[in-house]
């Protein structure tokens, strides 16, 4: 718009010096046009201006009456000047109110008809009606491309508003997740490691009168679980992998460097060809044993517990059995101590597996956890 408003500016100069040499007005028709030029180009300037909000718009209108008044004079002087008016449709349509922007542009339509008719020596309908034509069609046109940028405008808002309020569910869902990560780590590996160290500690209280070598055995075993619950904690700290899965040991091997204290022999059994497993696999694998054989320790009273870790093509299948006092029906995941099975099934679900738990009172009990494997190509 600005471009055609420089166009018809110029066409209409061009124009006025052809048809009109020499005469007394042509000096304040040059004049006025480039003040008209002037002013408009001053328009964005004015229309940057951050000023009060209440201010902003008095700017605005003052400087749309300064350049219609120029247009107006212009075309008093010279009536080719009349096809300015387009580009100040848009303009006023942009500047004022609506209503007020309506009745100024039916002005200048008005006023475009009467300078078209001075101009022609005989009576045209068509300069009758093909101003209020264009006009119409300038409205209309700039009314809808208002609108559309208006609806425009509130779906950005909304997509913006939406991508936050997603962002920040993430974020709590995040941060949920990780809390209950962090649980079933501490419970797995910290809280593990403190009730063994209680138990051997308080094993070897009960025997230091009578049999000092076996309390400090006990001591003994209670200062290398120490040590591992000292690297756990530094673990979480850091959120690496399980120290036992570190400098390249494999899960078979640490796996069978397992055991579920004092009094109960842990033997374990690989079946398969190994295949490489995901980080996240091994991981949970681990911490299902560690949690598996704490409870075994702290509830079966066993005297023997297997762990089998076998490899079926599509599969991976981790079994741990004890030969301790069983259970009727597993305890409820709201109990006090009931954590660990639900952070088993935690595990296993979030790698797409299943854990499954046979139990008979007298005869032991047996947990299996399956967890898919990728076919290989």
């Amino acid at each position: 718009m600005h471009a055609a408003f420089f166009l018809l500016l110029g066409a209409s100069v061009a124009r006025f010096l052809l048809r009109h040499p020499g005469e007394p007005r042509t000096p304040w028709v040059i004049a006025l046009s480039i003040a008209l030029a002037l002013l408009y180009v001053l328009g964005p300037a004015v229309g940057a201006t951050r000023t009060l909000p209440a201010t902003e718009p008095l700017r605005h209108r003052l400087w749309l009456g300064l350049v219609v008044a120029t247009w107006v004079v212009l075309v008093v002087l010279a009536p080719s000047f009349a096809w300015c008016a387009v580009p100040l449709f848009f303009t006023a349509l942009r500047t004022l109110p609506p209503r007020a922007a309506v009745v100024l542009v039916a002005l200048l339509t008005v006023f475009v008809v009467a300078a078209q008719l001075k101009l022609s020596t005989a009576f045209d309908p068509n300069l009758l009606l093909a101003p209020p034509a264009v006009a119409a069609l300038a409205t209309a046109v700039f009314v809808h491309m208002e609108r559309q940028a208006q609806e425009q405008r509130a779906l950005i808002d909304d997509l913006i508003r939406t991508r936050r309020e997603l962002a920040a569910t993430e974020r709590r869902e995040g941060t949920l997740a990780e809390r209950q990560r962090l649980s079933m780590e501490i419970h797995d590996t910290l809280a593990q490691h403190l009730s063994s160290q209680q138990m051997l500690l308080q094993a070897a209280d009960r025997t230091w009168e009578s049999d000092p070598g076996t309390a400090r055995a006990h001591v003994r075993t209670a200062t290398d679980i120490t040590a591992r619950g000292l690297a756990e904690a530094r673990r979480l700290v850091h959120d690496l992998a399980p120290p036992e899965l570190e400098n390249g040991a494999g899960l078979a091997e640490a796996l069978r460097a397992l055991d579920a204290g004092p009094g109960i022999e842990v033997r374990f059994h690989l079946e398969g060809a190994p295949v490489p497993l995901p980080d996240r696999a091994e991981s949970a694998l681990l911490r299902i044993a560690q949690g598996a054989l704490a409870n075994v320790r702290e509830h079966s009273g066993a005297r023997t517990a297997a762990l089998t870790l076998s490899f079926l093509g599509d599969q991976v299948v981790l079994d741990i059995a004890d030969d301790g006092a069983g259970f009727a029906e597993a305890r409820p995941a709201s109990s006090g101590r009931g954590h660990g099975l639900p952070a088993m099934r935690a595990r296993v679900r979030q790698l797409g597996g299943t854990l499954t738990i046979e139990s008979t009172p007298g005869e032991g009990t047996v947990l299996s956890a399956v967890i898919p494997l990728e076919p290989t190509r």
